[in-house]
């Protein structure tokens, strides 16, 4: 059986980036045969949207590019960390909240920024949220995932045997 990563894509309140995330990296993974084998879901570091939907607007952006999002807001917890291969926030504020929470180093050592696989970074390495702008941050937004998630299958699938 070939081995899976486990990873869980983390923002604020799992409605908007987060989820977008999970949302392509399910796609990409699903129309192409790249060898992959991964699992994927996502959450936030707060709880205010738990149980809700994504961000319709950043609904809508995903399936202008043929992406369908489903899905309900959960938060990340400490157990979380046992269950993940790879908890990749979103931006710095993320990631020093998941790392302030992380119980142990190693557990500490799986969180990474998601656009560490983003070509086109050039060393700004926060995907911004856009839940209090306009249709053009989630468009923003939804380039800057698609960019780092197609970079992630290929470092993936680099270090996975066999892939």
């Amino acid at each position: 059986m070939p081995a899976i990563t486990r990873v869980c894509f983390v923002c604020l309140g799992n409605i908007c980036r987060s989820p977008t995330a999970e949302a392509v990296m399910s796609h990409r993974l699903g129309v192409t045969d790249a060898g992959v084998h991964v699992e994927v879901e996502s959450a936030g570091t707060g709880d205010w949207h738990v149980g809700h939907p994504p961000d319709g607007r950043a609904r809508e952006e995903a399936a202008r590019h043929g992406v369908a999002m489903g899905g309900v807001a959960r938060q990340f917890t400490v157990d979380d960390f046992d269950r993940f291969d790879l908890v990749l926030a979103m931006d710095a504020s993320n990631l020093e909240a998941l790392r302030r929470i992380a119980p142990t180093g190693e557990a500490a050592g799986k969180v990474h920024l998601l656009r560490e696989y983003d070509p086109e970074a050039h060393g700004d390495l926060d995907v911004p949220d856009p839940y209090f702008g306009g249709a053009r941050g989630f468009a923003e937004v939804f380039d800057m995932v698609d960019r780092s998630v197609t970079g992630l299958i290929a470092h993936i699938g680099s270090s996975q045997p066999g892939a």
